[in-house]
This record gives structure tokens, sequence and C-alpha cells, in this order.
């Protein structure tokens, strides 16, 4: 009896790793109109717990970017418009992303997906592509008035380089965020999987509420 305790005890790691392969990526969505301060907050999150933070724009900038890139074009063309970019290539991306982080370490399976999904066509792509393939447990919703915005990302502009912090894109995204994102954000309040957060306030306020949210949600 004493043999077999002793051999179910060393097979024990190997149960423990293979759960931890079969883990589905853990997700948040973080939504909110451009400038609500979605990167900064994120940014913190990952400081203090243990979550990956995968921003959609991002990674279609760095696609675009990045020599050689199939979509390059195709992407900066939209991003310049203020239009949202066809979803095949954004989740690809996302989940490209989510499989290496978690191939790389697999404790790493909690994610925060900034900026997405921004529209019905986004949402129907996810659950097409990654139903069953991951978990998303909330959307943490940063919700702040466009002017706050449109004066945040201005500000911004003056050191970021982005061709889209200028206030005439800046006035075709918040459109397109009104009109496609904000419909998104009340489909997931009907499920009871929003948490909002006055993103006027201070960086420091802004953070304080999000720490209650997630050391609520665990």
């Amino acid at each position: 009896m004493i043999v077999t305790l002793l051999h179910r005890l060393k097979e024990l790691p190997r149960v423990v790793h293979r759960l931890s392969v079969m883990m589905k990526p853990q997700v948040v969505f973080v939504l909110g109109g451009p400038g609500a301060g979605k990167g900064t907050q994120c940014a913190r999150i990952v400081e203090n717990y243990s979550y990956t933070h995968l921003s959609a724009g991002d990674l279609l900038r760095e696609e675009r970017s990045r020599s050689g890139s199939e979509f390059g074009q195709l992407i900066d063309t939209y991003i310049k418009e203020g239009k949202i970019v066809p979803v095949e290539i954004t989740i690809s991306l996302l989940k490209k992303a989510m499989e290496e982080t978690m191939k790389a370490d697999d404790k790493n399976f909690r994610f925060l997906i900034d900026g997405f999904p921004r529209n019905q066509d986004n949402l129907q792509g996810w659950n097409h592509v990654m139903d069953g393939k991951a978990d998303v447990k909330f959307v943490l919703f940063f919700d702040c008035g466009n002017e706050v915005c449109i004066d945040r990302c201005l500000e911004r502009g003056k050191s970021s380089g982005r061709t889209d912090d200028n206030r005439e894109s800046l006035e075709k995204r918040i459109q397109t965020y009104l009109q496609s994102t904000r419909p998104i954000i009340e489909q997931y309040e009907k499920q009871g999987k929003v948490r909002t957060i006055d993103a006027s306030q201070s960086v420091d306020e802004v953070f304080a509420d999000v720490k209650n949210i997630l050391e609520k949600e665990g």
C-alpha cells in the first residue's frame, strides 16, 4: 500500500502538468473609448497580478510594420481611416499570441485582451474560432466622456508617434466606438459580465477600482 501511495505521489507532477497543458486561456476583455486609459491600466494589472496583456491594436500595428507581412498594407489603410480591421486578421494574431505565451510558460494562462471585440463581426468571429478554446471571464469597461478621451489622445499624440492620434482620426474612432463597440458592451451587460469603471478619474483612482474588481473576481 505504501509503495502504491509513493508511486501515485511520484505521478502527481505529471498529472498536474497534463492539467496545466489542457488549461484553456482565461480571458478578460478590456473595452472603452480611445484614450480611456486601457493600456495604462493593463500595464498596472500585469505588474500586480498574473495576467498577460494583449492589445489587439498593438498586435495589428506590429503586424503592419513587420517586414514581409501579407496584411501590412491592408492594416495600414484600415487604421488610418479609423475603421475596424477584418476580424480574421485580428483573431489569428490574438490566438497566435496566446498560444506562444502558454507554450513558453504554461502558468501564463490569464489574458487581458485590450480593445477587442470592437463590433458584432469581431464577437461572432471570436465565438466561431475560439468557442471551447478560451473562457471569457468578464468585460472590464473603462467608461469615459468623449471630450476627455480626445484631449488625452491629443496629448499622447505629441510623443506617441501614432498616426491616428489626431483630431480627425479621433473623431472617426469615437464614432466607430459608439456605433460598433458600445452595443457589444451592452450585450455583455445583459449576461451580467460587465464590470464598469469611471475612467475619467486619475490613474491611481481608476486602478484602485480595478483592484477591487480583480480581487472580488479572484
